[in-house]
């Protein structure tokens, strides 16, 4: 009782094309076309550049780093001055 007939299908392709009409159908199952392409290469390169990130090698963790290390410069003040008016 659940699954739908061949005659079920039938009726239901019958109603589409009434309503739709034969002159919107192909064009219609041509822009799902081209939508289903460019989401399918969209999908491949989003793979693709996962694959690119994983073959990347992480960045080198640095050892944290103290406040009088040598290393470090120490940070300036830089004074803060109000723009000029014309």
């Amino acid at each position: 009782m659940g699954a739908m007939s061949p005659w079920h299908w039938a009726i239901v392709a019958l109603v589409v094309i009434i309503l739709f009409g034969s002159k919107k159908l192909p064009d219609a199952a041509r822009g799902l076309g081209r939508s289903l392409r460019i989401f399918k290469s969209e999908v491949k390169e989003m793979q693709q550049d996962d694959a690119r990130a994983a073959a990347q090698p992480a960045p080198a963790q640095l050892p944290p780093t103290q406040p009088g290390d040598p290393a470090v410069p120490p940070q300036q003040s830089v004074p803060h001055t109000e723009p000029r008016s014309a």
